[in-house]
């Protein structure tokens, strides 16, 4: 309901932030696309193909890091270099994961602007020219960094078609309520973000022993009190997981990263939480959402002893009450859920995915028992992290071919 409310208030006060459709561009600045790649044979032609021939803006390269990769990713680049002049490829021998190769393609890239986008991932022709109307607007100078609006193209499956539900509601809702009550945002999209080059450089650039980079560098700019920008109206075609297993290993890394970020930044915002009461909101939520994560696992494993125990006992009363009690609860909180959904998908492309409304019961039972179990599973690796054991190699996702139509 927070975030529900959250996006009424962007509604309300933020949304003529967003830049009116006939805002012209005076020039292209230049721009480096650039794509940390660790075996990704299966999509990268067909990426770069459209990347390089289909975009409505001139003034750009693309810069491919290719991290150590073993599969014909190297060969692919390869031949595809001797075809495009603007495309360019730096070879990394030993993977060290997606962080550490954007890094280097920092001190390579050409463009005052960097796009990190996903070997997977498709950006709309027109979004190099959307993400500049917004850096050149008067508003934009202080921007970081602009991380858009994703939309989900492999929804050939039942995981494929409940995570379109989900990337509305994470998207069109949470991201519009951080802009909207505290200018700011928790995390950016990794597959799809423009950074300023300078407010990286000034930043250190990305965590590389992190789970996810992404998360921790908007954190970090937060503290900088520069501005992370969020533009719904600039639309990335990403691929997302389509079986369970991969889902939940995804999620598993998510939830690692998001907190190693809590843990690191703890201390900091106690020590000196005026100076740092713009980030408070932002500790608040994730603390809670640490703590209810414990809690739910905890406290289910109760409730099926207690229920188990109280069946074999021949205590037929006190499990028929646990189990409506429990309905009773589990009701609220999916009308909750239904409001933040239905929410994100009427304010998501003008409500263009209302059709996937039925798929958002898969959604709300996912967060709902996934997510705090992977926030649960992942705690210890988390510290181990902060400690200074953690890595940010690469685990080589299971990919499909891309269909850019």
């Amino acid at each position: 309901m927070f975030w529900f409310f959250g996006a009424l208030s962007y509604m309300s006060f933020r949304h003529n932030e967003e830049l009116a459709p006939n805002t012209k561009l005076e020039k292209e600045p230049f721009i480096t696309i650039m794509i940390p790649a660790h075996n990704e044979d299966i999509v990268i032609q067909g990426t770069l193909e459209y990347l390089l021939n289909e975009l409505n803006y001139h003034n750009y390269e693309i810069l491919v890091m290719d991290d150590g990769s073993t599969d014909r990713t190297p060969e692919i680049l390869k031949e595809m270099q001797a075809q495009y002049p603007r495309l360019r490829v730096i070879r990394i021998d030993e993977n060290q994961g997606k962080a550490h190769a954007f890094n280097i393609g920092i001190f390579f890239a050409k463009g005052e602007y960097i796009l990190s986008n996903d070997a997977d991932t498709i950006p709309e022709r027109d979004a190099l020219m959307k993400y500049m109307r917004y850096f050149t607007s008067p508003r934009g100078i202080n921007y970081a960094a602009i991380t858009a609006n994703m939309d989900v193209y492999n929804r050939s499956t039942l995981w494929g078609k409940s995570q379109t539900v989900e990337f509305s509601s994470i998207v069109g809702i949470i991201k519009r309520s951080q802009t909207a009550i505290n200018n700011t945002m928790y995390a950016y999209s990794g597959a799809n973000t423009m950074y300023r080059r300078d407010f990286l450089i000034d930043v250190g650039g990305f965590r590389q022993d992190r789970a996810t980079e992404d998360i921790s560098i908007a954190w970090d700019h937060t503290f900088m009190n520069v501005t992370p920008k969020f533009a719904p109206d600039i639309v990335f075609h990403m691929n997302v997981p389509e079986t369970f297993h991969d889902l939940y290993r995804q999620r598993k890394r998510w939830a690692q990263g998001g907190t190693e970020v809590w843990l690191t930044n703890f201390t900091k915002i106690i020590r000196h939480p005026w100076r740092h009461r713009f980030v408070i909101p932002m500790l608040t939520d994730t603390t809670l959402s640490i703590i209810w994560s414990f809690f739910f696992w905890i406290t289910s494993i109760i409730f099926i002893l207690l229920m188990t125990y109280f069946a074999t006992t021949g205590n037929y009363e006190r499990v028929w009450h646990g189990i409506v009690m429990s309905m009773i609860f589990v009701t609220f909180q999916l009308i909750a859920g239904l409001f933040q959904v239905l929410a994100a998908l009427i304010l998501d492309f003008n409500g263009a995915k209302l059709r996937y409304l039925l798929f958002s019961p898969i959604y709300l039972l996912f967060t709902w028992i996934v997510n705090p179990l992977t926030i649960v599973t992942t705690f210890l690796k988390a510290v181990k992290t902060i400690l200074g054991y953690g890595s940010g190699k690469w685990v080589s996702p299971e990919r499909k071919a891309n269909s850019n139509d």
